[in-house]
């Protein structure tokens, strides 16, 4: 062990936190496989150097033992990309999916609401939904009612919730 001399204290030398690069190294890997499970559509937009491209590319044709090698090994050699590049690119091409999983939480969120009998909101989605049959809506609500108090498969909750989906896709589009 050195010796300081003016502190008169053996100097111990100060390493960085295992556990934090640990969770940096598990961070690092994680990207890596996003980025290797991209379509090439997507994986094409995402700013990397030819080398690094080649190695994603190895990756992904390699089965999965030599794989998670492969991950290691190109987790060492990451850090001489644009990291901040890479992450803003693949935080940009998750926002659709969640898009998508909103909207079919929020016409889900309907239909539970229509079969637990909300009047104002069938007004509401009569009012807003351009093609909504009303009649159409109050018998797959009333069926669905009848479905759960026989306790029987939810046949027409599941057509009532595809009826509301495509109602919200076509206002979307239109």
């Amino acid at each position: 062990m050195p010796w300081d001399e003016e502190t008169q204290e053996f100097i111990y030398a100060e390493r960085p936190n295992k556990t934090l690069i640990k969770r940096e190294l598990e961070g690092l890997q994680a990207l890596i496989k996003r980025i290797i499970a991209l379509p090439q559509v997507h994986f094409d937009e995402v700013p990397m150097s030819d080398d690094m491209r080649e190695q994603f590319v190895l990756a992904r044709r390699i089965e999965r033992g030599a794989l998670n090698r492969h991950i290691r090994y190109m987790s060492g050699r990451i850090h001489e990309e644009d990291m901040d590049a890479m992450v803003a690119v693949m935080d940009r091409q998750g926002l659709p999916q969640k898009a998508a999983v909103e909207r079919l939480h929020r016409v889900e969120g309907w239909r539970d609401k229509l079969i637990a009998g909300d009047n104002a909101l069938l007004t509401e989605l009569v009012n807003t939904l351009p093609g909504c049959d009303v009649q159409y809506l109050r018998q797959m609500v009333r069926n669905a009612n009848k479905e759960a108090k026989a306790k029987k498969s939810p046949k027409s909750a599941r057509l009532l919730f595809k009826y509301l989906n495509e109602l919200d896709e076509q206002q979307d589009k239109g």
